[in-house]
């Protein structure tokens, strides 16, 4: 082989390890595009109207749960598909038919849903109770709590053989709600916020009096694996209430409240979760920050949430019912109000007890080097 064949095939051969590094530099930058396109949005959220068919659910003087909520689900979802077509709204129900509880979670999980909403009017035997409520997942704070949760589950009654099929559950003994103690899962940071811009949106935009967020041990939460809230939009058994239950007027405001809920909720998840890859490079990142040198353990921080508004309240304000030292965070645009700082959890709940005889409705939460985590991962890195 002569000089000049020999300096061809070099040149050949560099030109071609160049265009190869081309088209691989090509191929990641493209792989980098479509990792954007995977970012997370909400693409599924299922509506679930309670109750109906055989089960009215509470009855008012001259209306029945069942058909002012299927009402407010039905105008909900034409929201959401107006003023978002990409969102696909799959409803539990659409018309008078009664469901089963365990086929509404099952119809959440089909879909895989990004979002459940369910749907319900509540009762109570005194007359001027008033307001509306959002539940989460998680045990019952209160007797009251206790006694919403119960009625709503007790629907699984209309069905046959359902101690069976409800896993020996019991919606009428308090004994039974002990198993939601256990599911306080990745969801309930989601679903609390969702819960907290419905009632915000109730109270500042509907003018209706807000009972505020709470939990309790709902059946139908409890087996879907989305973030989920479950709403009770007025107490139909007080008769000024029922009245703007029964109108047209009223069940439109109440479904664009919880509309205008969502549309903030949608655009806080999908502005903190841009790009998938990037979440989950955050996560790590938290997790390489731990230096295995440090006490994590310590690192973790417990305090418990008194209020959360999308304005900002003074800390002397009344809502706090005169408790001190309480500290101010801002997450996702809304602020969150807290009191105490530990690591010790067992110390947190302590003055959780203390902290609940002025706010019934707080909550522990966690932090981690100042950001917000869910309690499981919390107690995950106290472990390491």
């Amino acid at each position: 082989m002569n000089i000049n064949s020999r300096k061809f095939i070099k040149r050949l051969f560099t030109r071609t390890s160049l265009a190869i590094i081309l088209l691989l530099t090509a191929f990641s930058f493209s792989k980098g595009l479509y990792a954007q396109d995977k970012s997370y949005h909400i693409k599924t959220v299922v509506i679930d109207a309670g109750h109906g068919g055989k089960d009215p659910g509470a009855l008012g003087k001259s209306s029945r749960e069942k058909d002012i909520v299927l009402n407010i689900s039905l105008k909900l979802g034409g929201y959401i598909k107006k003023y978002f077509p990409n969102v696909n709204v799959v409803y539990t129900r659409k018309t008078d038919v009664f469901i089963p509880l365990n086929k509404r979670s099952e119809i959440a999980n089909k879909h895989k849903a990004d979002l459940f909403i369910s749907i319900h009017a509540n009762a109570n035997n005194n007359s001027r109770i008033r307001g509306t409520e959002t539940y989460t997942l998680g045990l019952h704070k209160t007797k009251e709590n206790l006694a919403v949760a119960m009625k709503e589950n007790a629907v699984m009654q209309y069905e046959d053989d359902w101690s069976t099929k409800y896993e020996g559950f019991d919606p009428n003994n308090p004994a039974s709600y002990i198993i939601f103690n256990l599911m306080q899962g990745v969801n309930r940071d989601k679903s609390i916020s969702m819960a907290e811009l419905t009632e915000h949106q109730f109270k500042h935009r509907v003018g209706r009096h807000s009972r505020g967020v709470r939990e309790a041990g709902f059946w139908v939460l409890k087996q879907v694996s989305m973030p989920s809230i479950l709403v009770e939009v007025g107490f139909i058994s007080n008769p000024t209430e029922e009245k703007f239950l029964k109108t047209k007027k009223g069940q439109d405001y109440l479904a664009s409240a919880i509309f205008r809920a969502f549309r903030v909720y949608k655009d806080q998840v999908e502005q903190t979760s841009v790009v998938l890859h990037k979440q989950q490079e955050n996560e790590k990142k938290i997790e390489n920050e731990i230096n295995p040198l440090e006490n994590t353990a310590e690192q973790v921080e417990f305090c418990i949430q008194l209020k959360s508004s999308i304005k900002q309240i003074p800390l002397n304000s009344r809502v706090f019912k005169n408790l001190k030292n309480i500290t101010e965070r801002k997450i996702n645009g809304t602020y969150k109000y807290t009191i105490g700082s530990t690591s010790n959890y067992s110390e947190i709940l302590n003055l959780q007890k203390t902290v609940r005889k002025k706010i019934k409705d707080c909550f522990v939460v966690a932090f981690y080097k100042g950001k917000r985590i869910s309690l499981s991962k919390a107690k995950e890195l106290q472990k390491t």
